[in-house]
């Protein structure tokens, strides 16, 4: 197959639309089922590329959860525990025996369920029973991976009356080193972003202290690559093994790191058991939760309270999480990891970064502050690296 025609483009009167190849070649995917359109494809190819570099870089595997061409999460294949298990809303599945594939997948669907509300997926192994399982059970547009078992498949089948979208890729397929985008009636041509992110690239560490874990230097690289496939301007926040916070596409990067942050610290919130242990009414859904747990723990809860709303969803009135309470609940938050796609102009981004808990920071450094940026860093004893290489994506 060398093209592949689609309903419409981003919006239903970008007409025609479709996808191919322009050197004449076959196309590197197959659709097993449904009919993915011209966002699907996007964020399918994008998350395709991260969660292929996130297997390389750490040597597990890994998995996407894409949204308008940014990922609201992602992450590897690490074990869940029985707190992320209930906050996930998989502790009523058999989680501890998950494969890594399905932790993985848990793992970046889990950290910001709202955004992640109508996802496409990426995964870097073959789609198995149990990741197809969670899978089928999620408001999702489609998937893509480089296999599916015979059961995933059947799984998957069951979704969307057969019509979820589910793609194939040739995991071995390599693109052309120069690519090309048209705006305007204008074609611009790059050469790939073919960066490779390791070790050596989080090494030039400036700040006092430089001690950097083994488990630091694993989510640092995460979180690199989650930046290489984020609309900048881009920060992302991880903490072992997955993103807990990304903020994409700002034009102010103190605005990026302040989503972000809220982001994590909404996921970390979550885990208080004053959260934990909400009342909720049984015929309530996994996404209804989502969002009574956000107001919950927002400034608005007190008008819910005010107005009875809470009647909807709770089966008796949860007691007010008080500010001091959330506060005291975030200063337990550490060893979180930072990064960003371009230097911190100003200070107030580390600030920022602090109240969330961070201690391990990678950006490209080259501002006329980077004095200023590094002392703030030493002054909360934080390890930041400079690779010295920005990671714009547009």
């Amino acid at each position: 197959m060398k093209e592949l025609a689609l309903k419409y483009g981003c919006n239903p009167n970008q007409k025609p639309s479709r996808i191919y190849m322009a050197n004449d070649s076959e196309l590197p995917i197959q659709v097993l089922s449904g009919k993915p359109g011209y966002i699907n494809f996007l964020d399918a190819f994008n998350g395709w590329q991260l969660v292929r570099d996130l297997k390389k870089a750490t040597g597990l595997p890994a998995a996407t959860s894409f949204k308008h061409v940014s990922p609201a999460g992602a992450a590897v294949g690490l074990p869940l525990t029985e707190t992320l298990a209930k906050i996930y809303w998989v502790n009523d599945m058999d989680w501890k025996n998950f494969s890594p594939i399905a932790c993985a997948y848990a793992r970046a669907r889990g950290a910001d369920r709202m955004s992640s509300f109508g996802d496409f997926i990426a995964l870097s192994d073959v789609c198995d029973k149990d990741t197809a399982l969670l899978i089928k059970r999620e408001v999702s547009d489609g998937v893509i991976a480089p296999g599916y078992t015979e059961e995933a498949l059947e799984i998957l089948g069951q979704k969307k009356k057969g019509n979820y979208n589910v793609i194939a890729i040739d995991e071995n397929y390599v693109p052309a080193q120069l690519e090309h985008k048209e705006v305007f009636g204008i074609t611009f041509e790059q050469g790939r972003q073919e960066l490779c992110i390791d070790d050596a690239l989080i090494s030039n560490v400036v700040t006092e202290n430089k001690e950097l874990t083994e488990e630091a230097k694993r989510d640092l690289k995460i979180s690199l690559i989650i930046l290489k496939y984020t609309q900048s301007n881009s920060v992302c926040f991880v903490k072992d093994g997955q993103a807990i916070g990304v903020g994409a596409g700002q034009q102010s990067r103190v605005h990026c790191t302040r989503l972000a942050g809220q982001k994590a610290d909404n996921w970390w919130l979550r885990q208080c058991p004053k959260v934990l242990n909400l009342p909720f009414k049984e015929s309530i859904s996994r996404a209804e939760r989502d969002n009574a747990i956000d107001v919950y723990i927002g400034e608005e809860y007190m008008d819910v309270l005010a107005d009875g709303a809470w009647e909807n969803t709770f089966t008796e009135k949860p007691e007010v999480f008080t500010r001091e309470e959330k506060r005291e609940w975030l200063d337990k938050m550490q060893d979180v990891i930072l990064g960003s796609d371009a230097f911190f102009p100003f200070s107030d981004n580390i600030e920022r970064a602090h109240k969330s808990g961070v201690a391990y920071i990678a950006q490209p450094g080259g501002s006329v502050r980077d004095d200023a940026v590094i002392e703030t860093c030493n002054k909360y004893n934080m390890v930041m690296a400079f690779t010295g290489i920005r990671l714009f994506h547009h």
